[in-house]
């Protein structure tokens, strides 16, 4: 029945309108008491706290917030909470509390160096929070500054040489790498609107700053530090990285009173120190600062009764701070170091531009050499040999040139020592000997009725030790067909005097051949003339010092001429005959032709040219003499 249902569903009115005010009251005494709950904790929290409406001022302190400031927390009330835990210090700092404020975001943190009432710092984490249900914050700090000097303290141990107590590496790179972003941060800034950008500048140096921009580095490590360690002991080596640290500290702490810039100084690792010199005013203060660190360092050191005396090897880098990167300039830093070892070490060396060019040059052509033997980028040049007697080519000598693909041709002196060196040497040359003698036996075909000329071709002594010369030079004779006596091999009167064992060997199992063996730019070296009638040698090429002191004809030196004379008797007397290099002029030629010189090689005759010019010069009218 409808009237008689099984329950009520909703409440009668009259039971709601009495129930409901009890619910309410319930309710506010809930919100009551957790509200007395929060404002005791507030008041007794470890946690200093502030609440802080939405302009920014602070309504309430608790008592730890006093104490943090070392104040009362009455004293804080209408006072701004930015200022009172540096919020407006930066604008990223400013910008996110205004946010909070704004109800635009939920919170932030940050960190504070706070400073006490009685004048001692404090560094503090600082949270901005929004309060529930209200347009008010609450503020939150902690403070930290124990663990922040305990962070301080592992950091300074992470970033310090236990030995010297100097800055270590990573320290150094840190700093470094701070110092060029600053001074690219300077550069960009200099850019912009002439106005602001010359009104900076002049705060700066108005104030005394000395903003340069420029970069400094003096890096250096001892000479013989390792003998120390060896002889004396790590002990006593330690003890003196340490001592060289303190006069390391002095010398920059001098330069850096008496100049603008901030100096560091730190060591790197082994024997090895640097000094950076932030804002340096150029390479005078470097080399006034090198200069100093090496009269300091040759004083003696007194280690508990053990007198040392060291020195030290420094190569200094000054350059625009921006533009560089830190690898550069420790690249640089280091090449120059490398420099004043090869220079003598006990010195300091400027880095020089062109030098490293030259250097990175070098190495460039190191790494490619190899290949472009295989690459076939290397080609053969011939210069006469003619005799002084009647001016006919009786030879020529075979000049190798790298036409390389970045730097164009390149005149043996360029590359050829870097073979020697890299080994590279044994195969250029086996290929260079090749040519050369296919060449000869070419124009021999191609001139049958012509009296055949010979070609010599240059051997490093590192041809000899490193491959079997002896058998290249007969397999290439045989492939192409050329006879031994048209073949010379010239070697440098030092690779030559004095030889014995494989070298005086292959020397002589060559000359038994038939090969003629000549010692290239003789007068130069050794000059071991006694040794000189044991070897397997059928010619003697005068170095062209000899033949250049001839050119002065009116005002010619007689000792000159009496040298060159006796060279050419003692050769002839020992059945060697005599090649001139460098004749220039026919002064030269005529002088040297009255002595008794076999051959001249010269720009007097001809430069070194390619095989076709060489094809005509061959059954023609023998060149002047």
């Amino acid at each position: 029945m409808s009237g008689t249902p099984e329950g009520p569903v909703h409440p009668e009115p009259a039971e709601t309108h009495a129930a409901e005010p009890a619910l309410t009251e319930r309710h506010l005494a809930r919100r009551a008491a957790e509200l007395r709950d929060y404002r005791a904790a507030f008041r007794v929290s470890q946690l200093a706290m502030a609440v802080v409406d939405e302009d920014g001022v602070v309504v309430v302190a608790n008592d730890s917030f006093g104490t943090l400031l070392g104040t009362e927390p009455t004293a804080l009330r209408e006072q701004a909470a930015a200022d009172l835990v540096d919020l407006a210090s930066d604008g990223r700092t400013w910008h996110a509390y205004r946010e909070v404020l704004g109800g635009r975001r939920s919170r932030f943190r940050c960190t504070r160096r706070l400073k006490h009432a009685d004048g001692r710092s404090l560094w503090a984490e600082v949270t901005v929070a929004p309060v529930p249900d209200s347009r008010r914050v609450l503020l939150s700090i902690a403070d930290i500054s124990d663990r922040r000097e305990l962070h301080a303290r592992l950091r300074h141990l992470q970033m310090h040489d236990p030995v010297t107590r100097l800055p270590n590496r990573a320290l150094f790179f840190e700093r470094l790498s701070a110092a060029l972003e600053t001074s690219a941060q300077d550069a960009a800034a200099s850019t912009g609107p002439a106005g602001p950008a010359h009104e900076s500048h002049e705060s700066y140096e108005s104030y005394g700053y000395g903003r340069t921009g420029r970069i400094g580095l003096c890096y250096l490590d001892l000479d013989g530090f390792k003998a120390v360690n060896d002889t004396l002991g790590h002990r006593v080596g330690d003890r003196l990285l340490a001592a060289v640290a303190t006069r390391l500290t002095e010398c920059a702490d001098r330069d850096g009173y008496t100049r603008s810039g901030s100096h560091l100084v730190a060591r790197l690792g082994g024997d090895e120190f640097a000094i950076l010199i932030e804002d340096s005013t150029g390479t005078e203060q470097l080399a006034d600062l090198a200069r100093s660190v090496l009269d300091a360092l040759q004083l003696p050191f007194d280690l508990g009764g053990q007198r040392l005396s060291v020195s030290a090897s420094i190569g200094v880098v000054e350059r625009a701070g921006s533009g560089t990167t830190a690898t550069a300039l420790m690249q640089a830093a280091d090449t120059t170091l490398y420099w004043a070892k090869a220079d003598g070490k006990a010195r300091w060396t400027l880095f020089d531009p062109e030098r490293n060019a030259h250097r990175m040059t070098r190495q460039s052509l190191s790494s490619t050499l190899r290949p472009a033997v295989e690459r076939g980028e290397f080609a053969l040049e011939y210069q006469p040999l003619v005799d002084l007697a009647d001016g006919a080519v009786r030879g020529v000598e075979a000049l190798v040139r790298w036409n390389h693909p970045q730097f164009g041709s390149l005149a043996p002196n360029r590359f050829i020592g870097i073979a020697e060196e890299d080994g590279s040497i044994v195969e250029l040359g086996r290929w260079v000997l090749n040519t050369a003698c296919r060449q000869a036996r070419q124009w021999q075909k191609d001139h049958p009725r012509e009296r055949p000329i010979f070609v010599s071709v240059n051997v490093a002594v590192r041809q000899v030790w490193d491959s079997d010369l002896v058998a290249d030079v007969a397999g290439i004779l045989a492939e192409t067909g050329l006879a031994p006596h048209l073949l010379q091999l010239e070697l440098t009167e030092s690779a030559v005097m004095g030889s014995n064992g494989r070298p005086l060997q292959a020397l002589q199992a060559l000359s038994d051949m038939g090969v003629r063996i000549a010692i290239d730019d003789f007068g130069t070296g050794y000059s071991n003339l006694a040794y000189l009638s044991r070897l397997p040698v059928s010619v003697l090429k005068l170095d062209g010092s000899f033949v250049r002191g001839f050119q002065d004809e009116e005002h010619a030196n007689p000792a000159d001429e009496l040298i060159v004379e006796a060279l050419v008797h003692l050769a002839h007397r020992l059945g060697l005959t005599v090649t001139a290099e460098c004749v220039e002029t026919a002064g030269q030629a005529s002088r040297l032709r009255r002595i008794g010189c076999d051959t001249g090689q010269g720009w007097l005759y001809s430069r070194a040219v390619a095989p076709d010019r060489i094809a005509e010069l061959i059954g023609t009218e023998p060149l002047p003499v």
